[in-house]
């Protein structure tokens, strides 16, 4: 089977916090300066650092999960990239060997070097010695190099440096640059669309920063990798002809762009529209509202009823909608965001949503929908009291107790879970087609 070669690196860390992102992405920015067409990846199911790593590359970011997307899947994605980028760079999630599978386990999978990057404040040769323990905890990746984030002097770089071995370099020293800082907020970085403007300039000196620190062992650490094509069951045209509007906008933007590439690539024709903002959905025959931030903009969504009433007439014309987490909510009768306020919603289906400042849920489940099991992932800081007894609930990755309930009503399949299209797309085409009705389909068994 041939392959395609081309430079990789893997942007890894112990921990969340250590400055993956800000440093992928004025990595990305850096080299796309210099005329390289470069691809990131981004490890696990995330939705707000790939938007600002999109911006820094100028090309789609798409999200790489084992078991999430599959092996297959995943092989596929990095073998296109290949063929066109002159550089791939896929960015961690929360520390090297953390969850099932990690980072780690991704890069091994695949052959892709990896660069430690260590937030080393606070400490010197004791950051030598968590980079080798890092290093050599298994014995089937390759790590490249240490990347020392906010170092402080030429000094506290020679005391890592000294003590590192041959085989593991200090391949970067940066210091601190509060003008590189990526805004954030609950759930974690601010949206990029939010912050555009100001975000171009933290980019923009986020390569200047590292051009200021010498890149070249960095780059001396991307070698060439061989990526092989797989087989995949090809996609059948079950969506042509059809049109789906997908909500799009500050307050929902939580979008695989894998969904929409397999939406279209199955033949289906995708608008979007603003429930913000427009007055009516675009002529359509499903709807798909997303995860997102409608906490945030409680009041606006509430106030433009007349979009609320085209939400209930497409409703009503029992066509299919799917609506996830911050879609979900949309739905309810009623949302209490993070002040207090309490501002009325679509009504589609009863019950309360209510933000909180701390706890919430996340992780790896999947969802069990009449039309087949889809891959998912939940992330949210909300409860909802008071909703209609769910069909089904979702199956978590590694514990026994129920994940999120799922609701059916009519043509709504609304719940906090975050569907992975390419995981089932039969299944995600028959959700897109079903025409329910008004009666709700059997529970499913669990």
């Amino acid at each position: 089977m041939s392959s395609v070669s081309c430079p990789a690196l893997f942007l890894t860390a112990p921990a969340s916090g250590e400055g993956k992102t800000t440093i992928t992405a004025a990595l990305a920015r850096l080299l796309t300066r210099q005329g390289k067409s470069v691809r990131i990846f981004k490890t696990g199911p995330d939705y707000l650092d790939p938007q600002i790593l999109e911006q820094a590359c100028g090309l789609s970011v798409v999200q790489l999960d084992i078991w999430m997307a599959g092996e297959a899947w995943c092989q596929h994605q990095l073998y296109l990239a290949a063929q066109s980028a002159d550089l791939i760079i896929i960015e961690g999630a929360m520390g090297m060997f953390d969850g099932e599978p990690s980072s780690a386990d991704l890069a091994a999978r695949f052959n892709i070097p990896m660069a430690i990057i260590l937030d080393v404040k606070g400490m010197a040769q004791t950051a030598a010695a968590v980079a080798v323990g890092l290093a050599n905890f298994r014995d089937d990746i390759e790590v490249a190099g240490l990347i020392a984030n906010y170092c402080a002097s030429d000094r506290h770089r020679q005391l890592i440096e000294d003590v590192l071995p041959e085989n593991l370099p200090l391949i970067a020293c940066l210091n601190r640059s509060e003008q590189v800082a990526l805004p954030e907020r609950h759930l974690g970085l601010v949206q990029a669309q939010e912050v555009k403007e100001e975000l171009e300039l933290r980019l923009e000196a986020g390569a200047d920063w590292l051009a200021t620190a010498g890149m070249e062992k960095v780059l001396a650490a991307i070698s060439a990798v061989n990526f092989y094509p797989s087989v995949l069951a090809p996609l059948q045209p079950l969506l042509e002809n059809m049109t789906i509007a997908v909500a799009k906008d500050t307050a929902f933007s939580f979008i695989y762009a894998a969904n929409v590439q397999l939406l279209r690539d199955m033949g289906a024709v995708i608008v979007y529209f603003s429930p913000l903002y427009d007055l009516a959905i675009p002529e359509a025959d499903a709807l798909w509202l997303p995860g997102g931030y409608p906490e945030l903009h409680s009041k606006t969504l509430s106030e433009n009823r007349t979009m609320l009433t085209a939400i209930n007439d497409f409703y009503l014309a029992d066509k299919a909608i799917l609506a996830e987490c911050g879609g979900f909510l949309y739905t309810l009768t009623s949302l209490e965001n993070m002040s207090g306020s309490e501002y009325p919603m679509a009504g589609l289906i009863t019950g309360k949503g209510i933000m909180r400042e701390r706890g919430g849920c996340q992780g790896m489940q999947t969802a069990i929908l009449p039309e087949g099991e889809v891959r998912a992932h939940a992330h949210h800081r909300s409860a909802s009291s008071g909703t209609i007894a769910p069909i089904s609930y979702g199956r978590r990755q590694r514990h026994v107790a129920p994940g999120e309930p799922i609701y059916r009503k009519r043509g709504l399949t609304a719940s906090y879970l975050h569907l992975f299209f390419p995981s089932n797309p039969e299944a995600v085409a028959a959700l897109f087609l079903s025409k329910v009705g008004l009666q709700a389909p059997q529970e499913v068994t669990l």
